[in-house]
């Protein structure tokens, strides 16, 4: 029997063998970020052998590349003209590429971090959007805890954003995005909270009721819906706690839930859990391709049990 999720309009049936790999090019470690272009071919950014993996929308394996360029995957985003931003927090850039992995502009120093959490890019940066007007945010992310702005073509506008709990604040700014208005929405995992900002850092509100919020889609078009990844407990005292996630949530443009898919009896390898959602893409269909950092989290999650030869990384959720 298929296994669902959600209710309502919003009921997806999961699909989490979608990937097919060729024979040894299995997935061995995280993908961390996914993203969908124009047809509908799926990009998994990956921690593995080959950071790049490319599939078609049924899954078949197309291509791969940026093997000896990327340290550690972290952040996709899908621009508008058929390149790809790429944000690696192992070596502290933002690198844009073409669709087949040509590099067109690097922004920061490969290897070279700015000081623990002086604000300049980047110190394990961990994502990035674009405005309507091309502008290029940056959130910057493990040692840092701010935004940054730069032109297309890579010219630093402004910075914003210190370590805090207050209004502009962030404590792990982990993910962002925007709208078609110019809105920023910052994932700002460890206050379990979305700041959204105007396009030049102002506060404008949050949304609250939410746990660890670490992937961040924006669906598109005037009012949009946004699916939010929520990883699970990080500690010890609240690891086996249910109804915390890991899972996904739609909310609309105001941060209200109108779905949630999955999460109630904590993490799992079993086809309708999640481990660890970090990376979330939508195509044309409405299907969800979400990536995965279950290696990583596994320690966490399951502190007494060997991480297994296969961990799943990558599932597609498709739309009922």
């Amino acid at each position: 029997m298929p296994v669902m999720l959600g209710t309502g309009a919003y009921r997806y049936e999961v699909v989490d063998t979608w990937a097919k790999l060729p024979p040894g090019q299995e997935f061995d470690a995280d993908v961390a970020a996914v993203g969908v272009d124009a047809q509908d071919r799926v990009y998994a950014f990956n921690r593995g052998r080959h950071p790049m993996v490319v599939f078609d929308r049924d899954g078949n394996f197309l291509r791969s590349w940026g093997e000896g360029v990327f340290r550690r995957a972290h952040g996709v985003h899908m621009a508008p003209d058929d390149t790809i931003w790429l944000t690696d927090d192992g070596d502290h850039t933002v690198r844009h590429c073409t669709l087949d992995g040509a590099v067109l502009l690097t922004i920061g120093i490969p290897g070279a971090p700015r000081p623990y959490m002086s604000g300049e890019p980047f110190h394990r940066c961990t994502h990035t959007a674009l405005s309507p007007q091309g502008d290029l945010y940056v959130s910057d992310g493990y040692g840092n805890a701010c935004v940054h702005k730069y032109t297309p073509d890579g010219r630093l506008l402004k910075t914003w954003g210190e370590p805090g709990t207050d209004p502009g604040q962030f404590n792990i700014v982990h993910n962002i995005a925007t709208d078609q208005d110019g809105w920023v929405y910052v994932a700002d995992r460890e206050n379990h909270r979305v700041q959204v900002f105007d396009g030049n850092g102002k506060y404008e509100t949050q949304w609250n009721n939410l746990h660890r919020p670490c992937a961040l889609h924006c669906c598109g078009g005037k009012q949009p819906n946004f699916i939010v990844g929520e990883l699970g407990p990080g500690m010890p005292v609240n690891r086996k706690v249910p109804n915390l996630g890991p899972r996904l949530s739609i909310v609309d443009s105001k941060g209200k839930r109108i779905a949630r898919l999955g999460g109630d009896n904590g993490p799992g390898l079993e086809t309708g859990k999640f481990l660890a959602p970090h990376g979330i893409a939508l195509d044309s269909k409405g299907d969800i391709y979400v990536g995965e950092v279950g290696v990583t989290d596994w320690k966490t999650s399951f502190p007494d049990t060997p991480v297994p030869a296969v961990v799943r990384c990558l599932q597609k959720l498709e739309r009922v």
